[in-house]
């Protein structure tokens, strides 16, 4: 027994003389752990006030030389200008830490394309993990539409094997999160609040291999939103279990689409009203009432001569929307692309416009096969005569966005046109306010079928459907 005590006693004293011999966290290796980089070893201060981007640059540069590591945040405030995370760099924010940005543009890139506070541009195996908090402090920059001068908060370009987990990213100067041609991305458990100035998007998507879950975004523009900028294609991508909130649109494909959008699903995530808005007045629209409404609940749209193919939407709750779903292919300057097989499921909405789901192609060129199922949408109504009867522009070149047909569509619920194999399934339309429109508009349609509608009825002696120029519809029980 001695003996096993005295073994026991040695093999202590060793790892206690390895350990005493390792790094720390002051930038020192352990045998037990990758290496750690403290950003305050390298000269970082933590006052929120002294410009601190060499100390930390050097920590990421260092760290990456010597193989790979951890590059590490402790508590307190870091003024920094724009970052470049290295290969095999872990970027670590402890609790109550916060990687400030400076406003002066001399510490960031020259180039517009990556003009960035924290940029990840051709590298591997990166990421960005904590509980602390990176600020861009975008009201210090510009507020314009499309002012060259306003960093993205965090950009990631042309890499692969990205992670970024559970971080807080507050108060970009431009979208908050870009994932730009990359491969095999996690985005996990990470918090976004961005309302300080214009396009502040939440995540923007143009790459392949993605999975984004367990999110919180609330911001002025996009919450989500896949784009493809290029002839590329934004495919293989998953995003699920997120609580998302905005001034614009929620979840939306587009609006560039000069690529491709393929095979992507997103589910079990709850919609609601954005925090605050300061560059949206919707309420000055007729038909909204509500200070604060985000767009589109669902928007998908290919109008760049781009294509959609094999999109999965499903178990969605929606609140603070003006349109729950809003379906378009148009050409805006490119020849027309397609959109086709879409199914859109389980989704429950309650809206804040006149504005209807819309499903619309452009003359000649068809969205189809498409399947809305199992939908309770409470419907805003308080339609009238003059809203039915309108003539509704085509405005092919229009941007698109549920208002470009107007504040009003001939219906209180569905509006289709230009668009052929579509299936509505399990469909219940409640009506907030009397409405004078018909719940479902048929303009232009092949091969329809509607399979267990419950709606209420409109005013006066209006049908519950109406169709016009249309070739095969089937209206089942």
């Amino acid at each position: 027994m001695k003996e096993v005590s005295v073994k026991i006693a040695v093999v202590l004293l060793w790892l206690l003389a390895v350990n005493d011999c390792g790094f720390s966290r002051t930038g020192h290796k352990n045998s037990f752990q990758e290496d750690i980089y403290n950003i305050v070893a390298f000269g970082a201060v933590s006052s929120g006030k002294e410009i601190c981007t060499q100390a930390i640059q050097k920590a990421i540069d260092k760290c990456s030389a010597n193989g790979g590591g951890t590059v590490y945040v402790p508590s307190g405030t870091y003024l920094t200008g724009s970052l470049s995370l290295k290969d095999h760099v872990n970027l670590n924010l402890s609790k109550n830490a916060v990687l400030l940005a400076s406003g002066d543009l001399n510490e960031y890139s020259k180039d517009q394309r990556k003009l960035s506070f924290i940029l990840i541009d051709g590298r591997e195996d990166v990421s960005i993990t904590g509980e602390g908090t990176i600020n861009g402090q975008g009201n210090l920059f510009k507020i314009a539409d499309n002012s060259p001068e306003r960093p993205y908060l965090v950009l990631v370009n042309e890499s692969k094997n990205i992670r970024i987990e559970n971080v807080t990213l507050r108060n970009s100067a431009k979208w908050t999160l870009r994932l730009y041609g990359n491969s095999h991305v996690i985005v996990r458990g990470i918090s976004i609040y961005s309302h300080t100035n214009f396009n502040n998007d939440g995540i923007d998507i143009d790459s392949r291999d993605i999975v984004i879950s367990d999110c919180i975004i609330d911001c002025d523009d996009d919450a989500i939103c896949f784009k493809t900028e290029t002839a590329r294609v934004c495919e293989d991508a998953v995003v699920t279990n997120c609580v998302l909130a905005s001034n614009c649109n929620f979840i939306k494909f587009g609006t560039a689409s000069a690529g491709g959008f393929k095979n992507v699903s997103v589910s079990n995530c709850t919609l609601r009203h954005a925090s605050e808005s300061n560059h949206r007045q919707w309420s000055k629209m007729p038909g909204i009432t509500d200070t604060i409404t985000g767009i589109s609940g669902i928007a998908l749209e290919v109008v760049d001569g781009g294509f959609m193919d094999q999109v999965s939407i499903n178990n969605i709750t929606m609140d603070g929307v003006q349109t729950p779903v809003f379906i378009r292919l148009g050409s805006r300057k490119t020849p027309v692309g397609y959109l086709k097989n879409v199914i859109i499921s389980d989704i429950i909405a309650t809206t804040h416009s006149r504005i209807p789901c819309i499903i619309s192609g452009i003359p000649g060129f068809y969205a189809e096969n498409i399947v809305l199922k199992d939908f309770i949408i409470n419907c805003k109504g308080e339609g009238e005569k003059s809203d039915f009867e309108r003539v509704v522009p085509e405005n092919e070149k229009a941007y698109p966005e549920n208002r470009m047909f107007g504040s009003s569509l001939p219906a209180y619920g569905i509006y289709v046109r230009h668009a052929r194999n579509i299936e509505f399934d399990n469909i219940q339309l409640n009506l907030l306010k009397p409405d004078y429109r018909p719940a479902l508009f048929f303009d232009d349609v092949q091969g329809i079928t509607v399979r267990n509608l419950k709606a209420d009825k409109p005013s006066g002696s209006m049908e519950l459907i109406h169709k016009q120029e249309n070739d095969g519809i089937k209206i089942l029980n």
